[in-house]
């Protein structure tokens, strides 16, 4: 059995599906781009503060989920430019400040929904 996940302090789902499921004990998040909840515009045209404005979206979802970045077991980054790796790396890398940081892809892909530069999706556990 699944149940999907809504929060309003992320934004809302640009397509048919949901901001996340939790099955079992895990939540399973779908990827979050750099917009902004209140305008539905990108938080900003660089990079860095579109990947830290899509970890505020994943943090509102799993809240949302009852869980917290300290849940979090698996990540995968989707970048248009892979020359963004390490300053996306950086504003990723704030979210994991203590402990041991999830498993993690990153990809190139050709092009993200509304022109985004960065996306990213988790799946966290909560026992």
């Amino acid at each position: 059995m699944s149940e999907s996940i809504l929060s309003s302090t992320a934004p809302a789902p640009i397509g048919p599906y949901s901001q996340a499921i939790r099955a079992g004990e895990f939540l399973f998040c779908s990827g979050q781009v750099g917009l902004d909840p209140a305008t539905g515009t990108f938080a900003g045209d660089d990079v860095a503060t579109q990947a830290r404005q899509a970890m505020k979206n994943l943090a509102a979802v799993l809240a949302a989920g009852g869980a917290s970045f300290a849940d979090v077991v698996k990540t995968t980054i989707f970048l248009v430019d892979m020359n963004d790796f390490k300053t996306v790396n950086e504003a990723y890398g704030e979210a994991f400040p203590g402990g041991a940081p999830p498993a993690r892809s990153t990809v190139a892909v050709a092009a993200l929904p509304r022109g985004a530069r960065v996306e990213i999706e988790l799946i966290a556990r909560r026992a």
